[in-house]
């Protein structure tokens, strides 16, 4: 695809969306020029965009256990200080370790024999360093009609599942549903894995979390597209086939990782609290710029724009980098045990997390009660709107333990501009992102963060009564489910507040 260029923000265009500030409800009267001045400010020439491009060409990929992981959060404190940033590391436990060293695999039949590239999915199990073979048998989508197709053939074997060609995110949310459900199906079938034909056009290889975590045991791969469709042109034709997978796997037990938390404190209620975030993990295929290095970018600005300003919020803002969140959302977990005696004075947490497309609103997680707040905050900069809010609760991203902890959420909702297709793949590079509508995305943020900060706060913690009635009016359970260590977790009791 076209690389997306940094867009020049005209001068005029500052000047309108500074002026169309508007007064929040009970304020003192300093805080609208303190919103119209970060807005003007980060709508000029601020580091954000040379940013971004040294955390994804020089870190790249930075899955959470990993030496670049670790210099991602030693970059991003020192970008913190540097700007003189309040800012400190956050220690919390990852349950397991897992990263790919290597992956291969060959296919061979009568006359024939190949070997296509191929990708562990995470918390895929391990093989021998001379591999794991097995039949490759063809489990079509695999639905329920699939697996009572090949009855007793899917025991012990490699089941090759078909996919369709992935094309926006809706059709990534479905890949997510139906993969949940088919690795349950094979697990019942004694299935010796799975081979999911790869989603992305031209071969693009990316990594898709086994939906059960650290819990899978077997090995689980993506193959390249054009080759999973050769197999399965082959096995229709009624030939034979089996696969050889070799996958060199670091795996462990617990571990200790670290979040980034910069803070700019509170001038008259610093013990009520605002967090707004961004995951700096990422996959190690391509460069995490759109999941979500961009984000990560944007929130060290929006911290340094502040403190450079001398702006003093009523409450205090704190700005999180979360790691753990591609391999099951730990770091924002941590933080919740952490914090845990504070968490009935945090007024907001928020996260953004869909790559560089425009902001139309935000998810309010069902709690109708702040999204007058929201829109208060958001007429400093009406003029990058209309917002459009759903007022839905999201699971997948790093609001979640707040939302099961009753704390009030926002995630930010955008067009997915190029997220889908390049949603953890090889591809997600600095060119990807459109860094013109990111300065103006990191605009609307920093009006949402600052005005939530210095309103007038309505709501309180929920209940976890409330929050279990949130979950029986909503669709929560299912999107749980689909990642399905974070239902076990949380109705073990390892996530959430129970009383």
């Amino acid at each position: 695809m076209p690389a997306r260029t940094r867009v020049k923000i005209p001068a005029v265009v500052v000047c309108a969306i500074a002026l169309s500030v508007a007064r929040p409800v009970a304020q003192p009267a300093s805080q609208p020029s303190d919103v119209s001045r970060v807005v003007a400010a980060i709508l000029g020439d601020t580091p954000l965009v040379r940013d971004l491009r040294e955390l994804a060409d020089t870190i790249g990929g930075r899955p959470t256990g990993s030496e670049a992981n670790l210099r991602s959060v030693e970059w991003s404190l020192g970008k913190l200080k540097e700007a003189g940033v309040s800012a400190r590391r956050e220690a919390f436990t990852m349950p397991a370790k897992w990263l790919e060293r290597s992956a291969s695999a060959t296919i061979s039949g009568a006359g024939v024999s190949f070997s296509p590239r191929v990708a562990a999915m995470p918390f895929s199990g391990g093989t021998p360093a001379a591999g794991v073979s097995a039949s490759l048998v063809d489990a079509g989508a695999g639905t329920d009609a699939d697996f009572a197709r090949l009855g007793a053939m899917a025991r012990g074997a490699f089941l090759l599942v078909e996919t369709h060609e992935l094309r926006n995110v809706d059709d990534l949310f479905k890949e997510y549903v139906e993969a949940g459900a088919i690795e349950a199906r094979a697990e019942a079938a004694g299935a010796a894995g799975i081979v999911y034909q790869g989603s992305r056009p031209t071969n693009t290889l990316y990594r898709h979390n086994v939906s059960v975590g650290p819990a899978n045991t077997r090995p689980m791969i993506v193959m390249e597209r054009d080759a999973a469709q050769r197999a399965l042109r082959l096995l229709r034709s009624g030939v034979a086939l089996t696969i050889t997978e070799r996958l060199d796997i670091d795996a462990g037990g617990p571990y200790e990782s670290y979040n980034v938390i910069a803070e700019i404190r509170g001038a008259t209620r610093p013990d009520e609290v605002v967090v707004m975030g961004a995951h700096l993990d990422s996959w190690d295929m391509g460069t995490g710029t759109l999941d979500n290095g961009a984000n990560v970018a944007m929130m060290i600005d929006i911290a340094r724009q502040l403190s450079r300003l001398g702006i003093k919020p009523v409450r205090t803002i704190r700005f999180a980098l979360w790691n753990g969140e591609e391999q099951g959302i730990y770091g924002s977990l941590g933080y919740t045990r952490t914090h845990a005696a504070e968490l009935d004075r945090h007024v907001m947490a928020g996260s953004v997390d869909i790559g560089c497309g425009r902001i139309t609103g935000f998810f309010t997680g069902g709690r109708a009660e702040i999204v007058p707040a929201v829109d208060r905050a958001l007429e400093a900069v009406a003029g990058l709107g209309p917002f459009t809010h759903v007022n839905v609760p999201i699971v997948g991203t790093d609001n979640l333990d707040f939302m099961l902890e009753g704390v009030a959420n926002i995630v930010a909702n955008q067009e997915p501009a190029l997220y889908g297709p390049n949603y953890h793949a090889r591809s997600d590079e600095f060119d990807k992102c459109d860094t013109g509508q990111l300065r103006l995305n990191e605009a609307i943020v920093a009006a949402a963060v600052l005005g939530i900060a210095n309103g007038e706060v309505t709501w309180r913690r929920q209940t976890p009564a409330e929050f279990d009635t949130l979950v029986k009016t909503t669709d929560l359970e299912q999107q749980m489910r689909t990642l399905m260590s974070l239902w076990n977790e949380w109705q073990g009791g390892a996530r959430g507040r129970r009383r």
